[in-house]
């Protein structure tokens, strides 16, 4: 089904039980009127408090995040959730679906009076969109639910500035992304992150809502390498790099002596 916990390699990890739990897919289908595929209700029913998303392009991962920041924010009173983009336009492009939903649910939608980018619910709970610096995203604090949209996007400076949001409120945190590359915090968390993270891998040829024609097109059009980063959900290597990055670090070595000059 695609989804591997603690594997430092996630294609070749073994393959979790499905959680029995499964309201929150239950509750979109129900009041969203969404029907999420299979791999789409995970993220919904996920109960990890670290989770990856690692999907082809127009796959749906907003769609669904913003599905689950909807079901987050009603369910319970007075949650923060914060959605982090790369930039502004894709924050506000996410509260813009959730308040979407949120009508669905027959609630007149409004902004929260202190943030541009953000939904208040009649319950206290609010959804928050923040642009992508990190000199203006900082002040937030008990946040329940972060969400970093287009993860392998994001600077590391401004992944490391939001992670301490949670703190206080031991708060969920999921990152979503297509790779971009074997660099950054979410090819990082994905290769190398501990048992804590819980990965969901959706290639393009395993959703049924991306014909198989286009995705041959694009392969011919894009390239193989391209379009395996694009649509098949591999980390290939940086276009500007002159050597593979695993040659690399198996070149590196800290059993070095210490020279001591007398």
């Amino acid at each position: 089904m695609g989804v591997w916990k603690a594997n430092r390699f996630p294609d070749r990890g073994r393959e979790p039980e499905r959680k029995e739990e499964e309201d929150a897919a239950e509750w979109v289908r129900r009041k969203l009127g969404f029907d999420p595929d299979p791999k789409q209700a995970l993220v919904l029913t996920s109960a990890s408090k670290r989770g990856m998303l690692n999907c082809a392009r127009q796959w749906g991962k907003s769609t669904i995040t913003a599905a689950k920041a909807v079901y987050e924010a009603v369910q319970t009173k007075e949650r923060l959730i914060l959605v982090v983009s790369p930039s502004g336009r894709q924050s506000g492009e996410f509260v813009r679906k959730a308040a979407g939903f949120a009508r669905r649910l027959g609630m007149r939608t409004k902004g929260d009076g202190t943030n541009e980018m953000s939904l208040a619910f009649p319950n206290g709970s609010r959804i928050v969109g923040l642009p992508g610096s990190e000199e203006t995203i900082r002040g937030f604090s008990a946040v329940t639910l972060l969400l970093v949209d287009e993860a392998s996007r994001v600077p590391d400076e401004l992944y490391m500035a939001v992670r301490p949001m949670l703190a206080a409120s031991s708060g969920a945190l999921w990152l979503m992304s297509t790779p971009c590359g074997k660099r950054g915090f979410f090819w990082e968390a994905w290769e190398r992150g501990g048992p804590e993270w819980e990965r969901i891998r959706a290639p393009g040829n395993e959703c049924e809502r991306i014909e198989r024609a286009f995705l041959e097109e694009e392969r011919r059009t894009m390239g193989a390498r391209r379009f395996q980063q694009e649509y098949m959900c591999e980390f290939g290597e940086t276009e500007s790099g002159l050597f593979e990055r695993e040659m690399v670090e198996r070149a590196i070595t800290r059993d070095v002596e210490v020279l001591v000059i007398e």
